[in-house]
């Protein structure tokens, strides 16, 4: 995994939690709940660049 693709997944995290944070605040469910998928989406994001780092090092 490259580090500019962690700054991104990283980026795309903290803007989601951001989002969240704001929708609570501001009691708007759907800001919230875009937060949490973004949050989501990060992760997954994670999560495969993580199975190509796991290839990578069986070689």
């Amino acid at each position: 995994m490259g580090i500019d693709d962690k700054l991104k997944n990283a980026a795309e995290d903290a803007a989601g939690k951001a989002k969240e944070a704001a929708g609570k605040v501001t009691d708007n469910e759907s800001l919230e709940a875009e937060g949490q998928a973004d949050q989501a989406k990060a992760s997954l994001k994670k999560a495969g660049e993580n199975v190509k780092d796991a290839f990578k090092n069986e070689d």
